[in-house]
């Protein structure tokens, strides 16, 4: 797999895609996107891949959305601005929503700067793990937006209500150590180590059965918005596909053969 913009390898079953334009700290331009979906795409639907990681090459994780493509939508007529937001809209929220809503483990590697889209990107992956000289900001705010990459519903589940506002509406930088303790990041290691033990965590993370991690991240994902009844209902459809999966099968049947070896 070829791309320009963004480096993809496959290792033991672990993805891991890395932003590539450390000149522009990592900032995603339409071209990088498009990589970025295509890549997301492969990892969803390769079976083989059991667990992603997402980071930056360079100095930076993702500086946010490219300005220059901020200054190519200034300079459309004024009566395309609108249309063309709400295109370039559906294109990041597809992007983000691939990422969300992947069927299976994914870690942000965050080895610098997470600012604006880039802090809402690694926000949409499902744990954190972060450098020592890692930073958040969703600096929307400073150009007269607000967060589009999916902030808005993301950072309010990590570190509360009140204190998402207070960093959107200031759009001030969150240091490692303020980023640990309010629930931004669920890991903090050493820079050198970071993609390590991010790839020993994604190991780990997805040991077991893709078919029951996929179901219960999916009701999982939305278990905020629905009511316990609506969970059990999901969980009961979905523990009844797991009942018939191979995996669920095999681990059965190892264990009824270890309990009767053991009687013998």
């Amino acid at each position: 797999m070829n791309f320009a913009l963004i480096e993809f390898k496959v290792d033991s079953g672990v993805a891991t895609l890395t932003l590539n334009r450390p000149d522009k700290r990592n900032a995603m331009s339409d071209d990088m996107r498009t990589e970025f979906i295509h890549a997301l795409e492969t990892v969803a639907a390769d079976k083989s891949i059991r667990a992603l990681i997402l980071t930056g090459n360079g100095k930076g994780f993702c500086a946010g959305g490219d300005i220059s493509g901020m200054e190519k939508r200034m300079k459309a007529p004024t009566g395309e601005i609108a249309f063309n937001g709400w295109h370039r809209q559906q294109r990041v929220h597809h992007a983000i929503t691939l990422l969300y809503t992947m069927p299976k483990p994914t870690i942000a590697a965050v080895n610098g700067a997470a600012s604006g889209l880039g802090a809402d990107t690694a926000l949409a992956c499902d744990f954190i793990i972060a450098s020592e000289q890692a930073n958040f900001t969703w600096s929307y705010i400073n150009r007269g937006i607000i967060p589009d990459g999916g902030g808005m519903y993301f950072l309010p589940r990590r570190v509360g209500l009140v204190k998402a506002k207070e960093l959107i509406f200031t759009g001030r930088k969150v240091g490692i150590e303020e980023a640990s303790n309010i629930g931004i990041v669920d890991r903090v290691v050493g820079h050198e180590t970071l993609l390590s033990e991010a790839t020993s965590w994604a190991q780990e993370l997805s040991k077991g059965s893709a078919t029951a991690l996929a179901l219960a991240k999916t009701i999982l994902n939305q278990s905020f918005e629905t009511t316990a009844s609506q969970v059990f209902a999901q969980g009961s459809q979905a523990q009844g596909i797991c009942y018939t999966s191979t995996e669920h099968r095999e681990s059965v049947m190892a264990f009824l053969d270890k309990a009767a070896a053991a009687k013998k």
